[in-house]
Formats: structure tokens, C-alpha cells, sequence
């Protein structure tokens, strides 16, 4: 994967020089929106707004497809979903809205260094010291679920792979209980590096 989620990559766009707190804050305004207002013209426009703010962060365009192939998915299934439940316009604002955050997330994470939005988040956070919340650690915590995307993500296909090999494609067990087994492996392998070092407690 020449791009996975969270890896930053140099450049000199407008949103690449834009400061930490400008792209995080328009993240959040964008997010509230997409979430807030309803309609499926509306899904369309936050989806074209996504895709600008894409081509204007200069995001490789074959690296993007791969890396929101998980979120489509996921994506789809929501929007089959919708519209059994409900119906096919709502079914289709779903899925653009969930495609629209994806691709909105991904520019920002792309075009900010991770260690600027770490020192940005702590910078924020650091007021709350007074009730007790450490800045340092929730900033680890972000900073391991940024790092963790990428090999769930790999996970994922080396256990879709896997099953292909055995001819079990089509049987969602073959698949799905060994990359759950994998994945929680993984998490308790890593509380144990975090104990091991004094981060556990």
C-alpha cells in the first residue's frame, strides 16, 4: 500500500501549509455538518467538497481508492441497511456521508504531520491536567489508534487471502472469525509492550 491511513506525506499545497488548528477545526465543522444536516442533495455536495479538498491536498489517486476500500464496505453495508429499514434516499445519503468523512479525515491525516496534531491536541487538552486527565496519554492513545489502522488493515487482507487460498471466499466465518482472533491477539499484545514499559496502569 503506498499510502496507508494516518501516514503523512510532504508537500506544498494550500492545505499542507494551512496551521494544525485551522485543518482540525475545519475537520470538525465539516464532520458536525455532514452529520447534522440531512439530504441526499446535500450528501452529494459534502462529497464533492470532499473530493476538492482531496485534489487540492494533491492526494494520490489510486493510493486514496485502496485506502477507503474498507470504509466503502463498511459503507455499503450501512446503506443496504438504510434502505431496508427505511429507503433508498436515505440508504444513498448514508453511504456519501460516510464516504465524505472518510475522504475529509484521510486529506487531513495526509497533509498534517502526525506529530503536529499530536502536540496540537495536547496543547488543547492540557487545561483538563487540573481534573486529572494526563495530555501525554491520551495523545499516546490517538497516536496508537492512528498506527494501529494500517495493520488492521493488512490483517484484514492477509485473512481475506487466506481464506480465498482454503476456497472459502464466500463464507463470511472463514473470514471473520480469524481476523477478529488476529485482531484481538494484536490488542493484547500490545497492552502487554504498554504494561511491560509502565503505560498499562
Amino acid at each position: 500500500m503506498s499510502m496507508t491511513v494516518g501516514l503523512y506525506r510532504p508537500g506544498d499545497t494550500v492545505l499542507h501549509r494551512l496551521p494544525v488548528g485551522a485543518k482540525l477545526l475545519g475537520l470538525a465543522v465539516i464532520s458536525i455538518a455532514i452529520v447534522a444536516l440531512r439530504g441526499p442533495i446535500l450528501a452529494v455536495g459534502f462529497l464533492v467538497l470532499a473530493v476538492v479538498l482531496a485534489l487540492i491536498g494533491r492526494l494520490d489517486l489510486a493510493a486514496t481508492a485502496r485506502a477507503l476500500r474498507a470504509v466503502l464496505v463498511i459503507a455499503v453495508v450501512v446503506a443496504l441497511l438504510q434502505w431496508w429499514l427505511f429507503s433508498l434516499p436515505r440508504a444513498v445519503e448514508s453511504l456519501l456521508d460516510l464516504v465524505s468523512l472518510a475522504l475529509v479525515a484521510l486529506t487531513l491525516t495526509v497533509t498534517t504531520p502526525t506529530t503536529e496534531t499530536l502536540d496540537a491536541v495536547v496543547r488543547w487538552i492540557r487545561p483538563l491536567r487540573r481534573i486529572g486527565i494526563d495530555p501525554e496519554r491520551v495523545a499516546l492513545t490517538i497516536a496508537m489508534a492512528i498506527q494501529a489502522l494500517p495493520g488492521t488493515l493488512t490483517l484484514a487482507q492477509e485473512t481475506r487471502d487466506a481464506a480465498r487460498a482454503r476456497g472459502l471466499a464466500r463464507s463470511p466465518r472463514a473470514y471473520l472469525t480469524p481476523f477478529v482472533i488476529r485482531v484481538v491477539a494484536r490488542a493484547h499484545e500490545t497492552g502487554d509492550s504498554l504494561k511491560a514499559r509502565g503505560l498499562g496502569d
